[in-house]
């Protein structure tokens, strides 16, 4: 039987056990992707996810319905630093556009 330490070193942290297995059955970008529709409110702030009324992504695409022209607007103009944002809260690459609907 083997030691509590030979046990301990064998054994795999749980967030890599995760992510082999995300890797393994190519499940790792839709993870992200529900990661990020899960958690948008808290990547850009009740205000933002309060206005959004809808969100997906598909094809490496972000889809947004805002529901207010200006915030649409502003969001159209900060387009590159709200792709970057999503990218670094997420951990990976997940998005290279967003599309205004």
């Amino acid at each position: 039987m083997p030691s509590e330490t030979a046990r301990r070193s064998q054994a795999t942290p749980l967030k890599d056990a995760i992510e082999a297995f995300l890797k393994t059955f190519n499940l790792k970008s839709k993870f992200n992707e529900t990661y990020l529709e899960t958690f948008w409110e808290r990547m850009m702030g009740k205000i933002i996810a309060s206005r959004t009324k809808e969100i997906y992504v598909k094809n490496r695409i972000l889809y947004l319905r805002i529901d207010s022209s200006p915030l649409r607007q502003e969001l159209f103009m900060a387009k590159t630093k709200l792709i970057d944002l999503v990218n670094k809260d997420v951990g990976e690459s997940v998005i290279d556009d967003v599309i205004f609907l």
